[in-house]
């Protein structure tokens, strides 16, 4: 074979080679980047995202942003490093979004669980801030607890240690604190009737110096209207604080953004405490390439996102729904608010 050749094959053969690894071969990482954004106060598909029936809506314009991560998989070499390259994707370790130990249908029922919490507290927590009524009750009482012999499923809870309650989180902080070993005294409304009972708490199994009362407490929604969230397809629990304020912005006079573009993220509990999410690099540049111009981020996520935000996105830190109002009515004033 002519010599000529042969240094050509062999030149090449390396080059095959290293075509057919980086397009074969998969890496045990994924790719994460800005994920589409909707407008919680907008329609999909021909239905409201947040759909109230029932009662008189407020009119809205403008946005209330959910923002989400979009998740690549089963990646090349070759397609790997060219999102790296990008700059707008990360390369994290598959395990990290995929445990080895669940299947990726588990996963995707996990985080679709989580979702369909974030949409209950977010009801929950905007009813609370608008002072409408939310009731609270024991769901369950526990087979080997301390309340097995005095409280009943269905009691509604008025208060506890004599202090009036209105959320699950109060009877957690509140037992939490009295620590085991201690007597509580309970209002239930039982058939009707307001009865006090007594439990004596014991140690929480996951911290012996807390207590523990034994129940699940659960909420619902007393109102005469009905929600509903029309999302399908996303998952985590991450959009709890703009479907609250969406709730809030339609069942209130005025308009939370001041007819602007805002987006955010952000977990919710019933008591409308913010909590931090993950990917929150992504999130802001997807709000701010579909046009917002103000950013909610939850207070514990502040250092990271001041780090990467995009040129003309206000960042505003948040703890609560309280502060997510404030803020927002602040920026509508054209007043500060506070910032990351």
């Amino acid at each position: 074979m002519n010599r000529r050749i042969v240094t050509l094959v062999a030149g090449l053969a390396p080059i095959v080679v290293l075509g057919i690894v980086g397009t074969v071969i998969k890496v045990p990482f994924v790719a994460l980047g800005p994920g589409p954004t909707f407008n919680t106060l907008g329609v999909v598909n021909g239905e409201d995202v947040v759909k109230i029936e029932g009662t008189e809506v407020d009119p809205t314009t403008g946005n209330l942003n959910m923002t989400t991560v979009s998740v690549r998989d089963n990646l090349n070499v070759f397609e790997a490093f060219g999102l790296w390259a990008s700059g707008e994707q990360g390369l994290v370790p598959r395990a990290e979004v995929y445990p080895p130990d669940k299947s990726t249908d588990e996963v995707k029922e996990d985080n679709a669980a989580d979702f369909q919490m974030s949409e209950n507290s977010a009801e929950l927590a905007a009813l609370h801030f608008l002072d409408l009524p939310v009731g609270l009750s024991v769901a369950t009482v526990g087979p080997d607890g301390p309340s097995k012999d005095v409280l009943r499923e269905g009691d509604g809870v008025i208060s506890v240690a004599g202090q009036p309650v209105s959320t699950t989180g109060d009877v957690q902080r509140i037992v939490a604190d009295l620590g085991a070993g201690a007597e509580v005294d309970i209002v239930v409304l039982r058939d009707g009737v307001e009865t006090p009972v007594a439990v004596t708490l014991a140690a929480r199994p996951d911290d012996p110096a807390k207590g523990y009362l034994g129940i699940t407490p659960e909420e619902t929604p007393e109102v005469p209207f009905t929600v509903e969230f029309n999302l399908a397809d996303i998952g985590g629990p991450s959009a709890g604080l703009m479907f609250t304020l969406a709730l809030i912005d339609k069942l209130s006079p005025g308009e939370l953004n001041d007819g602007k573009f805002v987006a955010g993220t952000g977990t919710i509990d019933s008591d409308g405490e913010v909590g931090p999410i993950g990917g929150i690099r992504y999130k802001l540049i997807a709000a701010r390439e579909a046009g917002a111009e103000t950013f909610l981020v939850p207070a514990k996520n502040c250092d990271e996102a001041s780090q990467g935000a995009p040129e003309g996105l206000r960042l505003v830190k948040v703890d609560d729904v309280d502060g997510a109002v404030n803020a927002l009515g602040a920026l509508a004033r054209g007043e500060e608010a506070p910032h990351c």
